[in-house]
């Protein structure tokens, strides 16, 4: 019941899915081994909010709708200056490290599969990023929402500091 009424949901708000990857994977037991699949799914509404999940299934459509749910559960906001973000950002998960920089109007999306599909749901059009360590799309993806949930505007630097805009 609840999986229907994300379902709703999601398609109400109008909210790009992205597949980033599909897994199989073996479980080895007395008779053989048994298959099951993975699916690394981000959603994004395109205007600053973004969430991605792991969907766990014998069957691929099952696998991506159960990682579909967990992404629109977990959605964060984030932080966007136009059609970029506000400052340069490291993230960091696992043995994955992601470096995103802000750049100039027209630039694109410079960044590889993984990232740019995160970048694309969150709706950022003009951005350099580059993956450094780790090439598994799982810790790629990872490490790009932690960078993006370090995001600051300078309204928030400000009152976080307490002082005012024109100080910084």
């Amino acid at each position: 019941m609840t999986e229907q009424l994300i379902r709703q949901q999601q398609s109400d708000s109008g909210l790009k899915e992205t597949v980033v990857t599909v897994n199989r994977v073996a479980k080895v037991v007395k008779g053989g081994k048994r298959f099951s699949l993975n699916a690394l799914v981000v959603v994004g509404d395109r205007a600053g909010k973004v969430g991605c999940g792991v969907g766990k299934a014998k069957e691929v459509q099952t696998a991506i709708k159960k990682g579909s749910a967990h992404a629109f559960k977990h959605m964060i906001p984030v932080q966007l200056k136009g059609s970029t973000i506000p400052h340069e950002v490291i993230g960091i998960s696992g043995a994955g490290k992601v470096l995103l920089k802000p750049s100039a109007p027209g630039t694109g999306v410079i960044a590889c599969e993984a990232v740019r599909a995160v970048l694309e749901a969150v709706g950022i059009r003009d951005i350099l990023t580059k993956s450094i360590r780790s090439s598994n799309s799982f810790n790629v993806v990872y490490a790009t929402i932690e960078a993006l949930k370090e995001l600051r505007s300078r309204e928030e630097i400000a009152k976080i500091r307490g002082k005012e805009v024109a100080e910084i």
